[in-house]
């Protein structure tokens, strides 16, 4: 951070990949390093009582070494810091877990930290299968109405019957309804599906 005329200027590194919104991974390896990666971030942000609250495919970013980083935390919350039990309606509509949207789905209660695993769990499996997994329809301009009532009313969407079923549990483990049934971030970290071999990073190009 810089303050220069009075005004405070933060610098960070330039992911020269973009955000991860649009893409398609169908590969599971790279998949699964995606997810490592990002479940790591969330991890930290937890141990730290640290919600982000729209985590999306838009705000997963990417370099050209294929490391992914969480951006935007404008609608974050620092839970221990705030008597706010962090239930008002900010962030993306499309990627809220369903207690979020309907509060008598789980008592009023809502969990920030499973809240960030239902969102995270729905961005995977949208990389995987290359559309919003409601419906591509619902989740980029359809109608709103509709999307809520199927994130709420409908089964959690899964992933193809070709998948594995590592990646089929993993995505299990992230989309439960009740969110008392939802892994935690570091619980998943020791899920099959992530916890892996992992990739080496690609070799920077030569100066």
């Amino acid at each position: 951070m810089y303050e220069r005329g009075g005004e405070l200027q933060i610098l960070l590194e330039y992911m020269d990949g973009g955000s991860l919104d649009g893409r398609r991974i169908a590969a599971e390896p790279f998949l699964a390093d995606v997810a490592r990666q990002v479940l790591a971030g969330i991890a930290y942000l937890h141990r730290r009582h640290i919600v982000h609250r729209d985590i999306k495919p838009s705000n997963l970013l990417i370099d050209s070494a294929r490391r992914v980083k969480i951006a935007d935390f404008g609608v974050g919350r620092i839970l221990n810091q705030t008597m706010d039990p962090c239930n008002s309606s900010v962030g993306t509509i499309a990627y809220m877990s369903p207690e979020r949207i309907n509060t008598d789905l789980n008592d009023g209660a809502y969990d920030g930290y499973a809240g960030d695993i239902w969102s995270f769990g729905l961005s995977i499996l949208e990389f995987y299968l290359g559309r919003f997994p409601f419906g591509e329809n619902l989740g980029k301009q359809g109608d709103w109405a509709a999307l809520m009532c199927a994130i709420c009313y409908s089964d959690p969407p899964a992933p193809p019957p070709t998948a594995s079923p590592e990646f089929r549990c993993f995505i299990s483990c992230c989309l439960q309804k009740n969110p008392a049934n939802r892994l935690s971030a570091a619980q998943l970290l020791q899920h099959p599906f992530v916890a892996g071999p992992q990739p080496q990073p690609l070799a920077a190009p030569p100066s």
